[in-house]
């Protein structure tokens, strides 16, 4: 399947390279000469210009594409980008940075198939949203990271926290969010942990036990 990312940066670079691996195809937007290079160099097609101007998505062959991933830094672009896409029938996944306020994730979650935020996300849950994946599949396990779905008991400290303000030991993460009887999906930021939630969590192998202490020890 063909993909297009717009924008090489952290998010971008590892997003491409874990879609390359299982085999996709994919091609960098990117206006940086340096990024450009970097792209070409790991073997990446790359088209260059603004990714906001749909002559440029339409030289990455938009029209062939499942999905676009906007994941520049810079909102604007990605939005615009996204709703070009959108009307060339793509699927589209909207980077937004976790620290904007709710309504701004409200103002345009309507308009996208997915919004992420990589802050608290990371490479593996941007390819799951570009791909579309169910999060009750939890992939992406590599050799030095473990992932496990963790019960929040109703005495749990993290009740009532919003998703962003869960402080996790070490590198961990939540990956995916999911009410009683709901498939786990990608939390936004504002979303509020309820007793009897589930949360996905990725960290090293060592550190499981440590995470999942921190989200069942009592209030």
């Amino acid at each position: 399947m063909k993909y297009v990312i717009i924008g090489y940066g952290r998010v971008g670079s590892r997003t491409a390279r874990v879609l390359q691996s299982e085999g996709h195809e994919v091609t960098i937007v990117e206006r940086d000469q340096a990024k450009i290079d970097r792209a070409s160099d790991a073997g990446f097609t790359v088209v260059t210009g603004d990714g906001s101007e749909e002559s440029t998505l339409e030289q990455a062959d938009i029209d062939k594409a499942e999905a676009i991933g906007a994941v520049t830094g810079d909102l604007k672009t990605n939005f615009t980008a996204c709703m070009i896409a959108k009307e060339h029938g793509c699927r589209t996944i909207l980077r937004i940075d976790a620290d904007y306020p709710e309504e701004i994730y409200e103002k345009y979650a309507a308009d996208v198939d997915d919004i992420i935020y990589p802050e608290r996300l990371g490479a593996a849950g941007a390819k799951t949203a570009l791909l579309g994946g169910d999060f009750n599949v939890l992939a992406d396990l590599t050799e030095q990271l473990s992932i496990a779905s963790i019960d929040v008991p109703a005495d749990s400290s993290v009740v009532g926290k919003r998703v962003v303000e869960i402080d996790l030991p070490g590198d961990a993460h939540i990956y995916a969010h999911g009410r009683a009887h709901e498939s786990m999906t990608i939390p936004l930021p504002q979303t509020t942990i309820e007793a009897g939630d589930s949360l996905a969590v990725m960290t090293s192998h060592d550190g499981i036990d440590e995470v999942r202490s921190a989200l069942t020890a009592d209030a």
